[in-house]
């Protein structure tokens, strides 16, 4: 399949100047980022999006940026936040949740917590507070985000307070004590063990459901969180300029949400099973993307390039690690730490040098995996990277200046 776009299709783009030459040619090819930003906003501009534009009705946003270079983009208002409550509201798993109107915390990246407070700043005409309060924090009348720290790993127990106070709060709010949490798998598995440490478990109440959905979250992460929370975990996939494009079921299978939007696998290198993900979405009419690559990449359950047959988002294209057999995904990786050692938490796998690497990792307990685990990650690790493979136990990697980790880092970066 070429993934040309339909009839349909075509009649919602005709006015847009950046698919001129496509539609004149009859032909689309994949779109990429910097393609988008040439000439941004210029080559999107129609009537339509300038009326739009002038009545608030469409606003100019950056994508996040965590792994690539950040991009301007053209969206309604709310446009993420739409599609996250829409598949709350129709999970299978966790609808319930959502009818019976409990509130929702987020925890994840301190850039989050600080552009709802901004936005809700030039709201209001009021300054940003330098430390926002629970009510700058709100994103609307269900929505309140808690982090307030780049690094999670560095939460102190005041802020482990603050936040459980909060999260309770949230629960007191709800005639069954329900809450939604939403999160950052790592920030999530943070502040368990941070309640833990001190002493703090007891005042967190379980939540009535849970979805991770800002990260790759690891296989670890994930048995951690399901270890701690009876509720369903669920993993939501998407981007700031798409939407949500994927979700998974509570037992870890993934279904499609394309809602008007179609997807193309394509191979990231001949003969490779990993795939990146070429996407065609009107969902968003003021920047509607046609045939673009979202820097995504996926396996599936029996290797073909089927989009509903997806099994794992794997990692970034831009994060591909070469080596002797072939392209590695961050995926990748994280199967050989979760099958030889449960007990790794947060890794980093450093190039060290042309066949070499260095696996610097965290545990949940604090304490290093022991000889004959360190032993067989060692060697699964070698025989995936194609590179002689030291590990590195430590106490603390810190996290990036995106509130995100980076699995992947070169000594010469």
């Amino acid at each position: 399949m070429d993934g040309q776009p339909t009839a349909e299709v075509i009649e919602q783009i005709r006015d847009i100047p950046i698919y001129r030459e496509s539609l004149a040619r009859g032909y689309f090819p994949v779109l990429d980022k910097p393609e988008i930003a040439r000439g941004f906003p210029e080559n999107w501009m129609t009537p339509r999006l300038s009326a739009a534009l002038a009545a608030g009705e469409a606003e100019f946003v950056l994508s996040t940026g965590t792994h690539h270079t950040r991009m301007q983009i053209i969206r309604p208002p709310y446009f993420l936040l739409h599609s996250y409550y829409q598949l709350w509201r129709e999970h299978p798993d966790i609808a319930e949740t959502w009818e019976s109107g409990c509130r929702r915390v987020s925890l994840t990246t301190v850039l989050a917590t600080e552009h709802v407070a901004r936005v809700n700043a030039a709201r209001s005409g009021v300054p940003p507070a330098p430390v926002p309060g629970v009510e700058d924090r709100r994103l609307d009348d269900r929505t309140c985000y808690l982090n307030l720290r780049l690094d999670p790993a560095l939460w102190e127990r005041d802020e482990v307070v603050r936040m459980l106070t909060e999260i309770q709060d949230a629960g007191q709010a709800h005639p069954r004590g329900w809450y939604h949490l939403d999160c950052s798998g790592y920030h999530l598995a943070h502040l368990v063990r941070k309640a833990g440490e001190e002493g703090l478990w007891d005042g967190f109440p379980s939540p009535a459901s849970i979805i991770h959905a800002y990260e790759y979250t690891p296989v670890n992460v994930r048995r951690y969180l399901r270890r701690h929370f009876p509720c369903p975990v669920i993993d939501l996939f998407g981007s700031t300029e798409l939407g949500y494009l994927y979700f998974s079921d509570r037992r870890g299978r993934y279904r499609s949400h394309l809602d008007r939007m179609s997807v193309e696998l394509h191979p990231v290198a001949p003969g490779s099973t990993i795939y990146e993900l070429i996407v065609t979405s009107v969902r968003n009419p003021y920047m509607p993307l046609i045939r673009y690559r979202s820097g995504d990449c996926v396996r599936t359950t029996d290797g073909t390039p089927d989009p509903e047959k997806i099994a794992q988002f794997c990692g970034r294209y831009k994060e591909l690690l070469s080596t002797p057999h072939g392209p590695v995904a961050q995926g990748d990786l994280d199967r050989c730490i979760s099958e030889e050692s449960p007990h790794v938490f947060v890794y980093q796998l450093r190039l060290t040098g042309n066949s070499t690497a260095r696996l610097a990792y965290t545990t949940f307990s604090g304490e290093p995996a022991d000889a004959d685990q360190a032993s067989a990650l060692q060697q699964r690790i070698s025989e995936l990277t194609g590179r002689r493979c030291e590990l590195e136990h430590r106490t603390h990697i810190p996290i990036g200046q995106s509130g995100k980790y980076a699995w992947l880092a070169r000594d010469d970066a």
